[in-house]
């Protein structure tokens, strides 16, 4: 007898064509996907352990592009598209042009990436050039790249497709639906980075729409963390000059900032900060303990985690999702910035030279 056929699932479609329905955009816009979405929901069992929590990570640096930004450019990008756009411009820190110059090579359009200079990761850097976009880099930082980016938007014909688009928001909210099938409901208490802001938005509006589908029973505690020097949601003012190791999210004036004041207060949640060492150590503990690898700013929310369970704060017994928003690739400078070096041992071609050297006996 012959082995039964193995059993063919369906290939994930990207974030549009699994929840058309579910986005506010016009009928007739085309998908121009590259797989986007559906990216694992991980449990940390060294976080659970420590905070007596059930806690899992969204890791969304298994999206294409390498970082969350995926999900909302599938979206703006294709409803530019539909709407006749040749040309697309985005202000970014580097995971923005990355994703816009991945989507816009795959529709077919130009794409405009305006930068600061010095300020942006290498890998990020990397992919914006490699997948064609024209890189202007420009002297000043973020808020002053988003500016300029309007500007070109109102008065030249191209498509603005930072998050300051609503389309944006649209394609990032699909990350709660994805955790909400997966867990059963939404969990207690989502914590996340928060630089520009509108991730913080975006996952709040689709634990809304979730909720009011009746797919989850409650909506959860929204806790922003942002860097210790670009923190403008936790010090209530613009930061004219933010700096941090962070770059992600190294920003002074977010563009969704009402929105997310709007979702903190809604869901009992606020925002706090976290230093640089903060981070980058939260960084290396998320990579030695449960294996996954995050560039810094996606730190920031464990960082923060780590500083409450110190402070004495008390999550046992909930459920807790962290976002983890990019690949710890996208920035290995930064990585490997704080270990004096990197090689542990040098050693002859010997295999007893090599188990001496590791320990073994």
């Amino acid at each position: 007898m012959s082995a039964p056929a193995p059993v063919r699932g369906r290939q994930w479609r990207g974030v549009i064509e699994e929840y058309r329905h579910r986005l506010d955009i016009p009928g007739s816009t085309p998908t121009i996907t590259l797989g986007e979405g559906g990216t694992p929901l991980v449990r940390s069992g060294w976080l659970s352990g420590l905070l007596g929590a059930d806690v899992h990570l969204k890791v969304e640096g298994d999206n294409p592009t390498g970082s969350f930004k995926d999900r909302g450019m599938t979206v703006a990008l294709s409803v530019a598209v539909g709407e006749g756009a040749e040309a697309v411009v985005c202000a970014s820190t580097g995971n923005t042009s990355a994703s816009m110059a991945a989507y816009a090579a795959r529709a077919g359009v130009k794409p405009l990436v305006l930068v600061p200079q010095g300020k942006i990761a290498a890998g990020k850097l990397a992919q914006a050039i490699i997948h064609g976009a024209q890189v202007i880099m420009v002297r000043g930082n973020f808020d002053d790249c988003l500016r300029l980016s309007r500007g070109l938007a109102e008065d030249y014909p191209v498509a603005l497709v930072n998050s300051v688009n609503p389309m944006r928001l649209q394609g990032q909210k699909t990350a709660s639906f994805e955790i909400v099938d997966a867990l059963g409901d939404a969990p207690d208490v989502h914590v996340l980075p928060t630089g520009n802001a509108g991730n913080v938005s975006a996952y709040w509006l689709g634990y809304r729409e979730a909720a009011d589908a009746g797919d989850a029973t409650r909506r959860p505690v929204m806790r922003g963390w942002q860097a210790w020097g670009a923190a403008p949601l936790v010090d209530g003012a613009p930061v004219a000059a933010p700096e941090t190791l962070a770059s992600a999210i190294r920003i002074g004036n977010p563009a969704s900032w009402d929105l997310a004041v709007e979702a903190a207060e809604q869901s009992g949640g606020m925002f706090r900060k976290v230093t640089d060492d903060q981070i980058l150590a939260a960084q290396r503990e998320l990579a030695s303990r449960d294996g996954v690898f995050v560039e810094p700013a996606s730190a920031a929310g464990v960082a923060g985690l780590l500083l409450e369970q110190a402070e004495g704060a008390d999550v046992s017994g909930r459920t807790v999702v962290v976002t983890v928003t990019g690949h710890g690739l996208k920035d290995v400078d930064t990585a490997l910035s704080t270990f004096t070096d990197v090689v542990d041992t040098v050693v002859d071609a010997d295999v007893d030279a090599a188990a001496a050297a590791a320990g073994l006996r």
